[in-house]
């Protein structure tokens, strides 16, 4: 038994070490091997056990090994993994019909990642901002909306566009949340606002309704695209079913990914009826988007939301982190400032950096992810019951005392 440990250690350190090796240095990777999930669990190749309240940065909508999503893959597969978007396919279909019913849009796209909807999203409004005269587009400042160069064109953060430079023309920010700036720079040549209402990457920096009653205002009066990046926060995440539900916004785009593919790699924007003629026959394509394994899986998780009620469940584990964070922010005035968001999207923001939190509640068998330097961001699966949000309150309250009294 102690050789094979041994040697289950010499092969984890192997794997490291090739990783450093073989990859573009893009990615941190934390200090675990892990081998498989269960549920709201993860746990690495010693057996060790991992509250997961990372979830896959917003992926894991149902946890690891749902038997449903399981089943739809394993069935699809049998069936063909791949066609090409020449082929009418059932799961695309299905999928789509599911989409159109429960978020009222009229017409839809699927890609294979949030940062190729965006670019979808892009093209869409340039086409149908074109014969109008409207070349403009915003995006807000601290924003995130992927890693492609018109992704990274609309994202304002330095820490992503340094270095890519020149980005494509026609497109500013606006300081997010400031009502003055946006009232005096949008025009008749304004072709949209492209906006996450809840940031996640961010911070989860969450918009003012002042800020959103004034972009529908200021969109009837020019004839602007309102385009909203649900990536992180749709598909029920924060309580309902698009974070912009929570402030009376009705986008004319919508752009949705993580979630929606229960695991695997799937994006959509969706279209309202102002611009649901403007794409014709081979004028926008994918070689792998709607790939129909995905799709099988994102029908699942969409009937799995809808079905048991998981917006509510999520609704209220929100509610229940951030009574306790409120109650730990009264004895930890000192270290926690502000404590932000909806459903299953919290950030806990601090007032010193959040690494070594998250490397000693990692250490303690809890799972969650900084962002922004000091924002603790919780996205747990919808699955997560109370109990999972006492351990997470509990080992918090542990490592927040001991800065407390450094």
């Amino acid at each position: 038994m102690q050789s094979f440990k041994v040697s289950e250690k010499m092969e984890s350190s192997n794997l490291f070490e090739k990783e450093q090796r073989y990859f573009f240095h893009t990615y941190k990777r934390l200090s675990l091997d892990i081998e498989r999930g269960e549920g709201c669990y993860l746990i690495d190749k010693s057996g060790k056990r991992y509250l997961d309240f990372f979830g896959g940065l917003a992926v894991n909508a149902l946890g690891y090994n749902h038997p449903k999503v399981n089943e739809a893959i394993q069935s699809q597969v049998q069936k063909y993994i791949h066609l090409s978007n020449y082929y009418v396919q059932e799961p695309q279909v299905k999928l789509a019909e599911r989409l159109i019913q429960v978020s009222g849009y009229k017409r839809l796209f699927f890609s294979n990642s949030g940062t190729e909807a965006i670019e979808g999203a892009f093209k869409l409004a340039k086409k149908w901002g074109k014969s109008k005269g409207k070349t403009e587009l915003f995006g807000l400042s601290n924003s995130f909306h992927g890693r492609t160069m018109g992704a990274l064109s609309l994202t304002e953060r330095p820490k992503y566009r340094e270095g890519y430079e020149p980005f494509l023309q026609g497109v500013s920010h606006l300081e997010f949340n400031d009502v003055d700036a946006l009232r005096k720079n949008v025009n008749e040549k304004t072709l949209g606002v492209v906006l996450e209402v809840i940031q996640g990457e961010g911070g989860i920096n969450v918009i003012t309704q002042e800020y959103a009653d004034e972009l529908r205002s200021l969109q009837k009066k020019f004839g602007f695209l309102i385009i909203a990046d649900e990536i992180q926060s749709g598909i029920g995440r924060t309580g309902k079913f698009f974070g912009f539900e929570h402030f009376r916004l009705h986008p004319d785009i919508v752009v949705v990914a993580k979630a929606l593919g229960g695991g695997l790699p799937l994006g959509a924007f969706l279209g309202k009826e102002k611009v649901e003629e403007v794409f014709t026959y081979g004028v926008h394509g994918t070689t792998f988007g709607g790939n129909p394994v995905a799709c099988a899986a994102g029908r699942v998780v969409l009937d799995e939301i809808l079905k048991n009620d998981l917006m509510r469940a999520a609704s209220g584990i929100g509610d229940a982190i951030k009574s306790g964070a409120q109650q730990l922010q009264k004895e930890f005035p000192g270290v926690i400032r502000e404590i932000r968001g909806f459903g299953c999207m919290i950030g806990i923001e601090l007032t010193v950096d959040g690494q070594p939190v998250v490397d000693e509640m990692q250490r303690r068998g809890v799972l969650i992810n900084c962002t922004n330097t000091n924002v603790l961001r919780l996205l747990p699966p919808y699955i997560i019951q109370p109990e999972h949000c006492d351990i997470l309150l509990h080992e918090l309250r542990e490592v927040l005392s001991t800065l407390e009294k450094k």
